[in-house]
Formats: C-alpha cells, sequence, structure tokens
C-alpha cells in the first residue's frame, strides 16, 4: 500500500509554501506504481480531463467489496492529483467510497482553490467515475 490520505494530510500541514506543496503533489505521482501500457485504452481512460488520465478498477468480492484503484496521467501534476485520489479512495469498501467526501479532503489541502479550473474539473471527473464504479460494485454484488 503506497502513501495513505492521512499521511498526505499531515504532510501539507507541514509545508507552509505552496512551490513546496506542488513539489511534494509532483512527488506522490512519480512514487505510484508501474501503470501497464495494455490498460492505456479508451475504456479506462478518464473523460472530463484536459490531460490524459487512465483508471483501472478491480473488485474484491461480497455484497460490499473492497475495490482497488490503479491510475497515471501523461502530466507531472496530474499524475500527483491520482496518487492523492487513490490514496483517499483505494481499498476501501464500495460503501466506504460512496461516503468519502473528496471535495472536503480537497478543501482541506486546499487543492480546489490552488487548481486551475481544467484541472479542478479534471479531479471531479476522476472522482465522479470512481464513484460510478462503487456504486456499480454495490449493484452487481
Amino acid at each position: 500500500m503506497g502513501t495513505t490520505i492521512q499521511t498526505i494530510l499531515d504532510d501539507f500541514a507541514f509545508l507552509d509554501e505552496w512551490e513546496e506543496r506542488y513539489r511534494y503533489v509532483i512527488e506522490l505521482g512519480e512514487a505510484l506504481p508501474e501503470f501497464p501500457d495494455s490498460d492505456r485504452t479508451a475504456a479506462n481512460k478518464v473523460q472530463g480531463c484536459v490531460s490524459q488520465v487512465w483508471l483501472t478498477t478491480s473488485y474484491g468480492a461480497g455484497p460490499d467489496p473492497i475495490i482497488t484503484f490503479q491510475g497515471d496521467s501523461d502530466a507531472h501534476i496530474v499524475r500527483g492529483l491520482v496518487a492523492i485520489m487513490l490514496a483517499l479512495f483505494s481499498g476501501k469498501t464500495a460503501g466506504d467510497i460512496l461516503k468519502t467526501d473528496a471535495e472536503a479532503t480537497l478543501k482541506t489541502l486546499g487543492l480546489d482553490e490552488h487548481l486551475s479550473s481544467q484541472r479542478a474539473n479534471g479531479l471531479r471527473a476522476m472522482v465522479k467515475r470512481i464513484l460510478r464504479d462503487a456504486e456499480a460494485a454495490r449493484q452487481t454484488a
């Protein structure tokens, strides 16, 4: 398991300058596991992102399955944002994912006011896709 969302929140609180925070976000992206070229497909592409973003979803068993996400982007800062979203959502049950308030986390990190509107919209598109996958997992379980 990679960096937890709590670690990211703690590290962000420690970093005062936004330049340092951006560097940290890029480092989070660099630490993402290798994303297989075979998963860089149209089906895995997150629609609504200006940068290219791919997201794969793996489901556990049971009525409230644990869902694991893997993602990547062709842009450094966006790759870091993918890492934050994976820390927030991946490895949780579908029910917990649906209860997670991504907007509140982004506000706590201050990302909502420091991202361009295009990046913020892309991030929302990624969250929407994650929530849709979690809802689908509960429907099929």
